[in-house]
């Protein structure tokens, strides 16, 4: 059977079982970082010496912004090759996944978290300020930390103002050129958010400007390739490093610790799904090691 034969098999098995965000991505990884090199070859036939050349493909290759592929991004695409072969081993009658053979390409963490303090991104929003829409859209991402797709998601009527919340229940993607709001990453993503005061006075005045809008209406009717185009022109204008849209979550993260906040608190705001993921951000939290010490000593005494 040919590889391209296989993988819609394995997509039909796999698409009632997953949701449909994730069914999506996996669509747009397989057909265009996986089907262009094997589709036409025997899956029976594909090798390990093939699966290693595939790899140097890949890391010759870049994305939009002519970078090379993040070592995360490298892991899932391999992952992804993993497990159509695994699936094919698993249920029908592959004898082997020559996956196993080779070195798995990329890393499944990044090797460095970025984030900017208060004053840093407080100097890139500045730099924002005569394009509102850009301006509110970050600020909703740094100070409710929030991930990209949520933010493009959003509508007004997940706004409540008064009672200064912002409810997440959404996500959006652009895959293949077509639009798609799907639910949020994990069951724990549906969230309800508290909002500084500030925050609810910029969206109101959001909603003013905005007044054609209706209640279900994205408000910011733009894709992530634009955040990331803003991103690279906050930076530039203000002298701020740059960092990655995502990495503003990580901001919102380090200034709640930086605050004095817990983990368990960091979570829920977070929408993350297990208190393990916010423990990432360990390294953040200032050494307790001198307070324990002074408190075991009193004890003593």
């Amino acid at each position: 059977m040919l590889f391209e034969s296989f993988v819609e098999i394995y997509l039909n098995d796999l698409r009632p079982r997953i949701k449909c965000n994730t069914y999506l991505t996996k669509v747009y990884i397989i057909e265009t970082k996986i089907i262009p090199y094997f589709a036409k070859k025997s899956i029976a036939e594909i090798t390990a010496p093939d699966i290693l050349q595939w790899q140097n493909e890949l890391l010759k290759k870049s994305d939009g912004e002519g970078k090379p592929y993040s070592q995360t991004y490298l892991r899932t695409i391999q992952n992804q090759l993993n497990a159509i072969l695994n699936h094919a081993n698993k249920y029908y009658g592959l004898t082997s996944n020559p996956a196993h053979k080779t070195t798995k390409m990329g890393k499944s963490k990044a090797q460095e978290m970025l984030f900017w303090t208060k004053e840093e991104y407080e100097k890139f929003a500045e730099s924002l300020k005569s394009k509102p829409v850009s301006y509110y859209a970050f600020e909703i991402l740094y100070w409710c930390g929030i991930r990209e797709g949520e933010l493009l998601a959003l509508s007004k009527d997940d706004f409540n103002l008064e009672k200064k919340t912002l409810t997440i229940t959404k996500s959006f993607q652009r895959l293949k050129g077509k639009d798609y709001i799907t639910s949020p990453k994990t069951e724990k993503s549906n969230r309800t958010i508290q909002l500084p005061q500030f925050l609810c006075d910029e969206m109101s005045d959001f909603f003013e400007t905005h007044y054609h809008l209706n209640a279900k209406s994205r408000l910011f009717n733009f894709t992530k390739s634009y955040l990331h185009h803003e991103m690279d022109r906050g930076c530039k204008l203000s002298g701020v490093k740059r960092i990655r849209v995502h990495d503003l979550r990580h901001s919102h993260v380090a200034y709640l610790i930086e605050q004095g906040f817990s983990p368990v608190v960091i979570a829920e705001r977070l929408g993350h799904e297990s208190i393990s993921i916010t423990l990432n951000y360990a390294h953040l939290y200032p050494s307790k090691q001198l307070e324990i010490i002074e408190m075991i000593e009193k004890e003593r005494n």
